[in-house]
């Protein structure tokens, strides 16, 4: 046999190179909203970089990382907020990056969510290329980059690293590594309440693999399972490390406030945070309709929500895998029925990057030349408005 006769199977892209157009799509976009937000904080003699890592929730991040937790603030009305509301990953990296590099708690908080958002953006391609393709993949990556609030993608806070930490735990789901969908739906849950949401798609996910499994017994050889066990015990080995992050937190709450297993939910009572099933969110929208101004927002809110809903529905429909669902179910079902702050809802809606898999699908279909304009338009339009909310009410 010659070389003339030895055929080479190609050789398949590694998985940084096949993310990598989108990555960069990712990067330009970002960097888009950066310098639209630092120019618009200029203009207004305002500091872009403190409106990234020294405002609401990144000041309470950055003292936990600094002081660690019990600082309270007790408000004139009698509510109480405790920075024990504030899961401990972020704070931890952020101390880390502190004591290993020059930077500051808030620098290294920044630093966090600058290299957290390129591992989330990675882990959406690859969740959308695993399903439906590279194409398909690079706009569902610049789709979560051009959302209305992506400028939260770049602060301080806590949704860049959740979403990085919940996409590659659903792409170890899908492909069926276990104990590491497990271990970062662990770490997920370290990071913020939405963690649950990771944890019920694993779960989800390993009750469906063992029910297919039951279901298969009849046609195997039950005295040589083989791989099959190998298989079920580190599915189980997952399952069970992944509710240890939000559980473990949770618990240390209790402990420490001497309230029990809901000592969690009375702190996050003193925020005025909770779960009422949409009812104070209705209420808020109802109360638009009370003027002609503040009624066209009442609009636009229903508008909102209804899109995301259709959006959901739409997953459904296109049988979207059961475990990103379920977490796109939670997550949405989460921001939208909680009693929090109303504006902070569009960034809780964040780490639900399966909701935009219809539309990216959509935009996939389309011609370059035609994708590339509609995207950077909206691109576009999203900077402006990222360093407008920004510089106005912004995220709470």
């Amino acid at each position: 046999m010659t070389d003339l006769d030895t055929r080479m199977a190609p050789a398949r892209s590694s998985p940084l190179r096949r993310a990598a157009p989108a990555l960069l799509g990712y990067a330009a976009v970002r960097a888009l909203g950066l310098l639209t937000l630092a120019l618009w904080s200029a203009a207004r003699d305002k500091s872009a970089y403190t409106l990234l890592t020294a405002r609401w929730d990144a000041l309470w991040y950055t003292r936990v990382a600094e002081l660690g937790y019990g600082y309270e603030v007790r408000l004139p009305n009698g509510d109480v907020h405790s920075n024990l509301a504030f899961f401990p990953l972020l704070p931890w990296l952020e101390r880390l990056g502190a004591t290993l590099t020059p930077l500051s708690y808030a620098d290294a908080g920044f630093a966090v969510s600058l290299l957290a958002s390129l591992a989330a953006a990675w882990g959406i391609f690859a969740v959308a290329d695993h399903l439906y393709g590279g194409r398909a993949g690079v706009c569902a990556v610049l789709l979560w980059a051009v959302l209305p609030v992506g400028i939260v993608q770049s602060m301080a806070y806590s949704e860049s690293l959740f979403t990085a930490l919940a996409a590659w735990s659903l792409y170890a789901v899908l492909t069926g590594r276990w104990p590491t969908a497990g271990t970062l739906a662990l770490l997920a849950g370290l990071t913020r309440p939405v963690g649950i949401a990771v944890v019920a798609a694993v779960w989800a996910a390993g009750l469906a693999s063992f029910a297919r499994d039951r279901s298969d017994s009849s046609v195997r050889d039950r005295s040589n399972p083989g791989p099959h066990g190998t298989r079920r015990a580190t599915r189980a080995l997952g399952m069970l490390l992944a509710p240890l992050g939000t559980t473990g937190y949770v618990l240390w709450v209790g402990h420490r406030t001497g309230k029990g297993p809901l000592g969690y939910l009375d702190v996050q009572a003193g925020w005025r945070n909770g779960f009422d099933g949409g009812y104070a969110f209705a209420r808020f929208v109802a109360d638009k309709f009370t003027s002609f101004p503040s009624a066209l927002a009442g609009v636009g809110l229903i508008v909102g929500v209804g899109l995301v809903v259709w959006l959901y529905v739409v997953c459904v429909r296109q049988r979207q895998p059961l475990p990103l669902l379920v977490y796109g179910g939670v997550v949405t079902a989460l921001a939208l029925c909680a009693s929090s702050y109303f504006g902070s809802k569009p960034r809780l809606l964040l780490p639900a990057f399966p909701l935009l898999l219809p539309l990216a699908l959509s935009l996939a279909r389309l011609r370059t030349p035609r994708s590339a304009a509609v995207l950077a338009g909206v691109a576009t339009a999203s900077a402006v408005y990222g360093a407008f909310w920004l510089n106005g009410s912004g995220p709470p």
